[in-house]
């Protein structure tokens, strides 16, 4: 007989067995130019890896509860991110001096535009209306966007060096302000005001205005799953980290011939970095989504919010850092279009979050919004 401890996401044999395979084929292709056969390969295992990484982040977080799950996995992945940009930045000489500011600007637009935008959708399509913590929300959205205009938009403006680029003082600068804040965040998100930062409980309020309670508990059977096991979780957390090392891992071995059908197709050399970026947060996608289909839209936010924040909090610390041995300039500064569609992603965003809920309508500006960033990127 069924119990509800069964419904909770344990371990299984593919689980273990996909992260692992993934991660070979990674040690195998490193390096190496792929034939067609073998790339996709490759292919298979990142999506593999992808769907593995979504799966233990969901066992990881409901032993440790939010919002310590999604910030498991937003950090996670953005520390692998950050080793890979230094990497690329370490091997890649002058020609890869934008990669830092391309890859974290490309990581905002897709997680404050897509992310949210898709996740309000679903969220709209089950509830109508997706209810979130406004205090939450909005102390994420302030952080995101001082830290992307200290690190992106300050360094187009100022004038101790010519171009888009910071002094050695200002980059300490940027950099020390980026992981202050950051720690700060993440300080209020899971000690001080935690609450903040939790799911709404929208099945009590639903229940107290139509007293619908069949239709209540039927949606909460899944809510009220068993956590998994101290072991559970720890083997799942190990696992995480092996599936989140070979999706970015594979995106890179799988990049030369992105990078080879994005010349062929006559795309600017930008486009590369968005692709990267977006196979690199499909976990963190996938998971959002899933989260926003079970009515829990504020653990939906707390991914988006915090990929976009780790990303700029621990990838300016990083290249502050690596810049010490790294040559040639390195390129923060935006350029005045992608300011604008910063701009026009914090108001929107900061619109969105105000009510604490939002309809369609919200989730179709966010993608709209995500829609002509990439156009831009392929068009620009």
């Amino acid at each position: 007989m069924n119990t509800p401890a069964s419904k909770s996401p344990l371990v299984t044999d593919w689980t273990i067995t996909v992260p692992v395979v993934a991660l070979v084929a990674l040690l195998f292709s490193w390096g190496r130019d792929l034939p067609g056969v073998a790339l996709a390969l490759v292919s298979l295992c990142l999506a593999g890896a992808v769907l593995a990484a979504v799966h233990h982040a969901e066992v990881v977080a409901l032993r440790v509860g939010e919002p310590f799950g999604s910030l498991v996995l937003a950090v996670a992945v953005t520390t692998i991110e950050v080793a890979l940009i230094v990497t690329l930045m370490a091997d890649g000489g002058e020609k890869t001096s934008s990669l830092a500011r391309d890859t974290v600007f490309a990581a905002i637009m897709i997680t404050c535009n897509g992310i949210v935008g898709l996740s309000l959708l679903v969220g709209a399509l089950r509830n109508r209306v997706a209810v979130f913590n406004l205090e939450g929300a909005g102390a994420a959205l302030a952080t995101i966007a001082t830290l992307a205009t200290l690190s992106l938009v300050l360094p187009t403006f100022t004038t101790t060096t010519p171009g888009p680029e910071f002094s050695s003082g200002q980059l300490a600068f940027a950099a020390t302000a980026s992981l202050a804040l950051y720690g700060l965040f993440i300080a209020v998100q899971t000690v001080r005001h935690r609450d903040y930062f939790l799911p709404v409980d929208t099945k009590r309020i639903r229940a107290e205005k139509v007293r619908k309670a069949a239709a209540a508990v039927a949606d909460g059977e899944e809510d009220h799953a068993q956590p998994p096991s101290t072991r559970a979780a720890v083997l799942s957390l190990g696992l995480l980290a092996v599936a989140l090392v070979a999706v970015v891992g594979n995106a890179k071995a799988v990049s030369p011939a992105i990078e080879a059908g994005v010349a062929s197709a006559g795309l600017p050399q930008a486009a590369v970095g968005v692709i990267i970026a977006l196979l690199v947060l499909l976990p963190e996608t996938l998971a959002a989504v899933r989260a926003a289909r079970r009515d829990r839209m504020q653990t939906s936010l707390n991914l988006a919010y915090g990929s976009a924040i780790a990303s700029i909090g621990l990838t300016v610390p990083a290249i502050a850092l690596a810049s010490i041995w790294l040559t040639g300039p390195l390129v923060l500064g935006l350029a005045a279009i992608h300011m604008l569609l910063l701009t026009l992603t914090v108001v929107v965003s900061a619109l969105t979050i105000v009510p604490g809920r939002a309809t369609l309508l919200q989730g179709g500006v966010h993608l709209v919004l995500f829609s002509a960033f990439l156009f831009l990127a392929v068009s620009p």
